[in-house]
């Protein structure tokens, strides 16, 4: 059986909490690759120049600090790679100004009720805190496996990863092969005066029952909930009632109910030339 936490929805306040006593059991590491920042092809790419700015993590989270120190993939705005930089740099206000731009993606668990996994980000997040958003939002990291792009493979792998390491799901219960790449999106949010977000996000959809057991550092609380539960969602976020993340409003107002309407035939909404600017 499955966790379903409602509170949000029937009171517009924040979804029950998953318990907050416990540490984290997993050993975040940077998934770096040995052979430098740029997985081994610094002399066919370029890395990025970008001078970090100095900014104090003092007052933020221990666990959430240690990530920043991972290595997201840079690309162009036609989401060529052109090279690797730290989850911190890629994520100051200061660096996304000047143009820096990362690869993203965002999954969409479905049960076979089509019922849609939803996740409270946990207060300890530096970016979007106490939001609510879709399934499991990420990057891929600049390391062999990652960066594959046959088929946003490597993608597909990282969220593998991210949603073993944020919601517990068992890697053999959702393999890369089980998750579906639609389309692509770009777009740029603040989430306060220092961090921000500036990605191209690839959408990934995945339809199956899976078992969970979140990490609180990473999730605060989770729920499955239908199109009413979700529409009602939104429309209390619209009144500032609750929170949710700027690209799974963009997502939910402009695709998401299609998607979700055409869950056996998604295949004729992929579309993987396209870029959609939101």
């Amino acid at each position: 059986m499955w966790r379903v936490l409602r509170r949000a929805l029937t009171a517009g306040r924040r979804g029950a909490a998953v318990p907050q006593g416990r540490r984290c059991r997993h050993r975040h590491q940077p998934l770096a690759s040995a052979a430098g920042p740029c997985g081994g092809k610094a002399r066919a790419e370029r890395c990025a120049t970008v001078t970090m700015p100095e900014v104090n993590t003092d007052h933020l989270d221990e666990q959430q600090v240690q990530l920043l120190a991972e290595m997201c993939i840079l690309i162009d705005e036609n989401d060529n790679k052109i090279g690797a930089d730290t989850k911190k740099n890629c994520h100051l206000n200061e660096n996304i100004d000047k143009g820096l731009l990362h690869r993203a993606f965002s999954v969409f668990l479905f049960n076979t009720e089509n019922k849609l996994l939803l996740q409270q980000r946990s207060n300890a997040k530096i970016t979007f805190p106490d939001c609510f958003t879709n399934t499991c939002c990420s990057h891929p990291l600049s390391h062999p496996l990652e960066l594959e792009e046959n088929n946003a493979i490597g993608v597909r792998r990282a969220a593998q990863r991210r949603l073993k390491a944020e919601l517990g799901i068992p890697m053999e219960q959702v393999t890369p092969e089980e998750i579906s790449y639609l389309t692509r999106i770009h777009y740029k949010a603040k989430s306060d005066g220092i961090w921000g977000e500036h990605e191209i996000d690839y959408i990934l959809f995945v339809r199956k029952d899976v078992t969970l057991n979140p990490d609180p550092n990473e999730i605060q609380s989770y729920c499955y909930v239908t199109q009413k539960e979700l529409k009602q969602l939104l429309d209390k976020a619209s009144k500032n009632e609750v929170k949710i993340t700027p690209w799974f409003k963009l997502i939910a107002e402009t695709f998401l109910f299609k998607w979700w309407d055409n869950l056996p035939n998604l295949n004729k909404f992929v579309d993987h030339e396209k870029i959609h600017r939101m």
